[in-house]
């Protein structure tokens, strides 16, 4: 983890209200204690789906659910992540999220997990902001295209536009450099068609 993060942070994944299934992320440094202790000792397999019961202080099942453990850096923000798929009732989601405070999170801010992606270098910032544009989209293509941004596809075509520029840039400098050579470095490599279609 970077020492952009010093703590673990926790937040209901999930949309306010009622509903069938209700998601907590947690993302942080060394999650798996804090997983063995909401699982009631189980120790959760990278990347496999734990079936159990979610713990409280005094020993009692808070819900029942699936849990999720991502090894860092094989996660979105980079770190260790958990997420505790549980009923995705009001009170048992904030029974849950209140358990792990207990077991020492922090309340996430608004954007946290994309913004430790972020400064983790999972995603540039682009994609970071991609991702409220993706939860925002009102329409089917502003959701295609959000979601492109977020796979990457601006970020290259930005990264590929910069190559090309720098490559026009070493033409002109080369043309500077040896102003005695009879090659036209520039029109030798049609600079100019390239800067248009730039």
């Amino acid at each position: 983890m970077s020492a952009h993060n010093p703590t673990t942070i926790a937040a209901i994944a999930t949309a306010p209200g009622r509903g069938g299934v209700g998601v907590i992320r947690l993302s942080g440094k060394n999650l798996l204690p804090l997983a063995q202790q909401i699982s009631g000792g189980k120790t959760p397999k990278p990347r496999l789906a734990l079936y159990t019961d979610f713990i409280s202080n005094d020993a009692q099942p808070i819900d029942s659910g699936l849990m999720l453990y991502f090894a860092a850096p094989a996660s979105f923000t980079g770190e260790d992540v958990i997420e505790l798929q549980g009923h995705g009732g009001p009170v048992v989601m904030q029974m849950l999220l209140q358990r792990c405070y207990e077991l020492g999170a922090k309340p996430a801010e608004p954007g946290e997990f994309t913004k430790r992606a972020f400064l983790n270098n999972k995603l540039d910032l682009a994609q970071a902001e991609s991702v409220a544009d993706l939860i925002d989209a009102s329409s089917k293509s502003a959701a295609r295209m959000a979601l492109r941004s977020l796979k990457g596809a601006f970020s290259n075509h930005i990264h590929e536009l910069v190559e090309d520029l720098i490559t026009l840039r070493m033409l002109v400098e080369a043309t500077l450099d040896f102003p005695e050579e009879d090659i036209d470095f520039l029109e030798a490599a049609d600079a100019r068609g390239k800067l248009k279609v730039l």
